[in-house]
């Protein structure tokens, strides 16, 4: 798998997906993008996995954006339109995963690549790491990133960023919200573990579930999201997995789950 454009590991509980294209700054092609989905595939069918890592290979980019030039090369507008579909579907096959993604930033993190990262749970940048979406500078608009970036900001800095084009540090990205945590370069494998650990001690059952509930009510109004929370928080309190939370409690130990 070394050749791939893609890397999939497993580790206990954490799968890691790695594009693996430095020299490229890890842009997207054709078959990095079927190769996330396929990653995103393996690790929602794998019962041992309860967290995603995603990053890129090298230290200059996360992912610096589609492969213009490769995608050009697969000429044809049909091709073209497909290969945009290939991203729709990838952030809509990250928001059903039903595990967290942690997205380990380091360097560019620009265009697809931007809305890539912010199509992850949590974001954590290493200090180096900016961000943006250059589009507009080369005659295009960031149309398939708008909906992450909807998700992740308010919505007149999305639209400034995708008019002006500009870069965005990581201390800025921290202070608009999109990214959870800065930390130097050295420590970034340590920040992206140790929140990974974290997040695999906790129910399978009730992360799966409850962020579920989170993509599902985030653009539903108020009130048929409440009905729908109600309802999820009547099935949720029947779980084994609840049952033992309580009792663990109670009882001052840790919980053991079994993720029903």
């Amino acid at each position: 798998m070394a050749d791939s454009e893609v890397l999939y590991e497993v580790d206990g509980a954490i799968a890691r997906v790695t594009i693996n294209r430095p020299e490229r700054r890890n842009s997207m092609s054709y078959g990095v993008m079927q190769g996330l989905r396929d990653a995103i595939g393996a690790a929602k069918a794998d019962a041992e996995v309860r967290v995603v890592v995603l990053t890129g290979a090298g230290d200059k980019a996360f992912c610096a954006g589609a492969d213009l030039g490769g995608i050009a090369d697969n000429a044809g507008a049909a091709g073209a339109y497909d290969g945009r579909g290939l991203l729709a579907d990838l952030f809509r096959e990250m928001w059903a995963l039903g595990k967290p993604i942690i997205a380990r930033v380091r360097g560019f993190a620009l265009a697809g690549g931007f809305g890539l990262a912010l199509a992850c749970d949590v974001l954590i940048a290493a200090d180096d790491a900016q961000f943006g979406t250059p589009e507009v500078n080369v005659g295009l608009w960031p149309y398939m990133i708008t909906v992450p970036m909807l998700r992740s900001m308010p919505p007149k800095t999305v639209l400034e960023l995708q008019m002006t084009g500009r870069r965005v540090s990581a201390d800025e990205a921290l202070r608009i919200g999109f990214v959870n945590r800065v930390v130097p370069v050295a420590d970034l494998d340590t920040a992206v573990d140790e929140f990974a650990t974290s997040l695999a001690s906790k129910s399978p059952l009730v992360l799966r579930w409850g962020r579920d509930a989170f993509y599902r009510v985030l653009e539903m109004d108020a009130d048929p999201a409440l009905d729908y929370l109600q309802g999820m928080l009547t099935v949720h309190t029947q779980s084994e997995d609840a049952a033992e939370g309580v009792a663990a409690f109670a009882e001052k130990r840790a919980p053991v789950w079994k993720g029903r």
